[in-house]
């Protein structure tokens, strides 16, 4: 059985512990491999919010690509893949996808998705937003990517940080039909 790929970005905006879950998820996946692009913000941010390196974190992919290689396989749409998810998706991110400027290959590969009308999950990270970011996630919407901010959840009763980084990222892997086994659904009245 030929293995589901999908392309994981990780931008420089706050929201990486919620992109090395959903990497740690993929990981355990036969069924799914994992390409993975990270940004030089993200480096960054991966420090600074997780207390790791960048290394540790493509460690967890089972194909890592630089940032800077836009003649990359993921790249093109010739390469088959089930979509892409960008985890934090920073509002620079947003930007410029919706003006359709491809000047890194995490770009290009979201370009790629929306070109080829493949998924794209964009796991947007800001507060508050102004019009332009408002603007950009409208184009990029309309254009058929879905835009998923990292906004909390408490029907759950998150217990700890750990339960509400699980549930945004069940909710990103849930739109790839997987299912994190820490993220509870709503059932009308209680998580289940």
């Amino acid at each position: 059985m030929e293995k589901q790929r999908i392309v994981i970005g990780v931008s420089g905006a706050s929201g990486a512990p919620v992109a090395v879950e959903v990497l740690q998820f993929l990981r355990k996946c036969e069924s799914i491999e994992s390409h993975l692009i990270i940004t030089e913000g993200a480096e960054k941010t991966i420090r600074q919010e997780c207390g790791i390196s960048a290394a540790e974190v493509a460690a967890l992919a089972d194909v890592v690509y630089d940032i800077g290689d836009i003649g990359a396989a993921v790249a093109s749409g010739s390469f088959k893949t089930a979509g892409m998810i960008v985890v934090p998706a920073s509002m620079k991110t947003l930007a410029g996808l919706a003006a359709g400027y491809s000047g890194n290959l995490l770009l290009r590969a979201a370009d790629v998705c929306l070109k080829e009308r493949r998924r794209l999950v964009l796991a947007a990270r800001e507060t508050p937003l102004n019009n332009i970011h408002l603007r950009n996630m409208l184009t990029l919407s309309e254009t058929g990517a879905i835009i998923l901010p990292l906004v909390l959840a408490y029907y759950n009763r998150p217990q700890e940080v750990n339960d509400l980084t699980c549930h945004l990222a069940g909710k990103i892997l849930d739109l790839f039909g997987l299912d994190h086994l820490k993220f509870k659904r709503w059932d009308g009245g209680m998580a289940v």
